[in-house]
């Protein structure tokens, strides 16, 4: 048992830390005589480091996964996709050690950020429209840009059987513009652009939310800081991960409270293995695309 407080926790935290009980329920456990590290009986005040293997009644708790938040450029021709009969899946080209899917799309022949992770509840709560998480893009088009196709494209378009968001759009260069989406219909900005008819010849996701792709190359990846993810769970603290965030109005739904139940004797769930860390290389390059107007955000 590692008494040195230095990369270890208190034994109550990590029993709590596996999903089976809270800190209180572990420190019954405990005071119980049903928890040993090493086959050596515990007291409060105990600390576990990471191989230090934890038995509850014998059986042994092991840490939840760690979640994961991988930022990747990705280039054309990949397809935002874990089915591994697609030969170019994300997951496959990534090739990390843990398995992790992608939050969103981005179309095959689109390049750019997109979000990769292990946690399935933050996929929801970033992918529902009705949070209004913004989504930047630099667009290509095959012909000079009017202001009339500006002001067209940022008071909506119909496609797909609906009218798009209102959304801001801003000329870049002659035939470059930006804009910004808190929709995801499928191929929305190329649909729009046809509806006008106006070919997409190049489209680049720039930035999710406050996560910009900044210097990232195609093709590389990193794992988002600790100051993004902590501004991204601030703007995902109130948002729904159900339907509901789509609708206009939301009716509140009542639910009976559960009754919290003690894990009893040789009965608990055991939770998958902990995940590995991967150090990712950061490329910088200048984007040529990016250079025509400086960014601000």
């Amino acid at each position: 048992m590692d008494t040195n407080n230095q990369q270890t926790i208190n034994l109550n935290k990590f029993i709590s830390s596996t999903g089976i009980c809270s800190r209180r329920e572990a420190e019954k456990f405990i005071i119980e005589g049903r928890v040993t590290v090493n086959g050596k009986a515990t007291q409060l005040g105990n600390r576990v480091g990471k191989k230090d293997v934890v038995k509850l009644d014998g059986r042994v708790l092991e840490r939840k996964p760690e979640t994961l938040y991988i930022a990747l450029n990705k280039p054309i021709g990949i397809v935002s996709t874990t089915d591994e009969k697609e030969p170019n899946n994300i997951v496959q080209y990534i090739n990390h050690p843990e398995r992790l899917f992608p939050i969103g799309r981005l179309d095959k022949p689109s390049e750019g950020l997109i979000f990769l992770t292990n946690d399935g509840d933050i996929v929801n709560k970033i992918l529902r429209a009705g949070n209004n998480h913004e989504k930047e893009y630099f667009v290509s088009v095959n012909k000079s840009i009017t202001p009339d196709f500006i002001s067209k494209m940022s008071n909506g378009i119909p496609i797909l059987g609906t009218i798009t968001q209102k959304c801001n759009v801003e000329k870049i260069s002659d035939k470059i513009f930006k804009i910004v989406l808190t929709q995801g219909l499928n191929r929305q900005i190329r649909r729009m652009c046809e509806y006008l008819d106006y070919e997409v010849t190049k489209l680049k996701r720039t930035r999710i939310m406050n996560v910009e792709l900044g210097y990232l190359q195609t093709g590389d990846w990193r794992e988002l800081t600790e100051d993004e993810m902590k501004e991204i769970t601030k703007m995902i603290s109130s948002s729904s991960k159900t339907e509901e965030a789509s609708e206009i109005k939301d009716k509140p739904k009542s639910s009976k409270p559960k009754r919290n139940i003690l894990p009893q004797k040789n009965d608990f769930n055991k939770k998958s293995a902990s995940f590995r860390k991967s150090s990712p290389k950061n490329k910088k390059s200048n984007s040529s695309f990016l250079s025509k107007k400086k960014r601000r955000f």
